[in-house]
């Protein structure tokens, strides 16, 4: 396991500045690419080239589950945290993990964030149809239910933009060999395709 846990910043940092945690496994982590071109990274500058003046921090470790994200939460939970996003479920599907046991963990990340008046937003993970139907409906539920019951900011998944129009597959042209981590244009694609939702979620922020 790689645990990774480090600021980015192009400015700098004022006491008033919004931070938000990116909570997450090797898709946040930058799992594969040099520093600069991660996830956190590109996204940090996405933000600060449209308008948006936060302080992101990288709380990608690779290989991690919801349980992982769960245990790992308070240690986190700075008190200059002022929002979450979490990425987290990709390695649960990867293990077969019964989808209640992913829907328990997550209802407690952010049970324990709604307790602590953080707020946050949720990156969802859509099952293929390896584990069957019924497996793929109640794993794919699970984060717009979250979304909805905790009021949090939703994205549907990261691989969305990834995937090929045409084939419905991921493009190979957007990922690393390994045909699931994002390359240096994979990244690129996602964070234009998160963008918006990550700046309306940190925007919200500054108005509470």
């Amino acid at each position: 396991m790689i645990i990774s846990l480090f600021v980015v910043s192009s400015f700098a940092i004022a006491d008033n500045q919004v931070k938000i945690l990116m909570l997450g496994d090797s898709l946040t982590q930058g799992y594969g690419l040099e520093e600069k071109s991660g996830l956190v990274p590109v996204l940090q500058r996405w933000l600060s080239s449209n308008e948006t003046e936060v302080l992101l921090i990288n709380g990608g470790v690779s290989g991690d589950t919801t349980l992982g994200g769960l245990e790992r939460l308070d240690w986190l939970l700075t008190p200059d945290i002022d929002g979450v996003v979490v990425a987290l479920g990709g390695n649960d599907l990867l293990r077969g993990f019964d989808p209640e046991f992913t829907k328990n963990n997550l209802d407690k990340i952010f049970m324990k964030l709604k307790s602590k008046g953080i707020s946050a937003a949720v990156v969802g993970t859509i099952s293929p149809l390896n584990y069957g139907s019924e497996f793929k409906k109640e794993f794919d539920d699970i984060f717009p239910a979250l979304a909805k019951d905790y009021g949090l900011f939703y994205v549907d998944s990261f691989f969305a933009p990834l995937v090929d129009k045409q084939t419905q597959q991921i493009s190979i042209n957007l990922v690393q060999y390994d045909g699931i981590h994002p390359n240096n244009k994979g990244v690129e694609a996602i964070v234009a395709y998160i963008g918006p939702v990550i700046r309306n979620f940190i925007k919200s922020l500054s108005q509470l």
